[in-house]
């Protein structure tokens, strides 16, 4: 059967609603939004009403309006293209400690506060289900992450490195967002700990950001261990409409807001 896709749908919902002389309705601007993303993106959304689309988007963003407003959002969009500043720095960053819900290998991690409560409530979830979560790496600075870089720069080359870390001001983890588990190797893929993690990591607002067979979309090659929060409900949208990449959501979500 040939498939039909939901930008398809939304332009002729444009059609009519235009015909209408109703060229403000947010169908209109789904249209206008989707026909702007990548054609990859485009394949990745699945045949749907758009005004079920809309409704499910409408979720996402009332439950912005809960994070913290004097911070970025957890939709913020950051990868190659797109960066903060050298001086943004998370808002009240905790700092994670010994304690009796995950394990830390470090000294020098801290997330933001929502981060640090998704992460809490998802780790004892896991050790429920006897599994200790490992916490490898959470927010970097602007001057940590530089350094990260040039380290792998010297060790595999520009072009490598560029596959295997971000740019100082367009990592994940200078949002205090984002986590490393386990290893932080490929094997960490076969173990009980990242098969948890695939598997019940979305239903606490934790989403994989590099995954496999989209290196051309995110920038960086399959990282298994790599998630960021941003929240149940976008979890949840990314999952019905964006074939579960992460990438496409944010790109949609931003394109969204900055559309007429």
């Amino acid at each position: 059967m040939k498939k039909i896709f939901l930008l398809s749908l939304a332009l002729f919902a444009f059609c009519a609603f235009t015909a209408c002389a109703q060229s403000n309705s947010d169908v209109e601007k789904l249209g206008r939004v989707l026909s702007s993303m990548s054609d990859r993106a485009k394949a990745a959304i699945p045949n749907g009403k758009p005004e079920e689309f809309i409704a499910d988007l409408n979720k996402v963003l009332e439950a912005e309006k809960n994070f913290r407003q004097d911070d970025l959002s957890l939709y913020y969009l950051i990868d190659k293209k797109h960066s903060v500043g050298s001086d943004y720095v998370p808002k009240d960053l905790v700092k994670l400690v010994k304690n009796s819900h995950f394990n830390i290998n470090r000294n020098d991690l801290s997330l933001r506060p929502d981060s640090y409560e998704a992460l809490v409530k998802m780790s004892d979830a896991a050790k429920k289900d006897g599994i200790t979560l490992l916490v490898s790496s959470t927010y970097r600075s602007y001057e940590y992450q530089k350094k990260t870089f040039e380290k792998w720069v010297r060790i595999d080359g520009l072009k490598e490195a560029e596959r295997e870390s971000a740019r100082p001001g367009t990592s994940q983890h200078q949002l205090g967002v984002a986590i490393d588990f386990g290893s932080i190797t490929d094997d960490f893929a076969q173990t009980r700990m990242c098969k948890w993690l695939d598997a019940h990591a979305a239903d606490y607002g934790w989403s994989l950001s590099f995954p496999q067979g989209y290196e051309d979309v995110t920038g960086f090659r399959w990282e298994c261990w790599h998630f960021r929060y941003i929240g149940k409900e976008a979890c949840a949208f990314q999952k019905k409409w964006f074939s579960d990449i992460q990438q496409f959501m944010i790109e949609f979500i931003d394109a969204w807001k900055k559309s007429e």
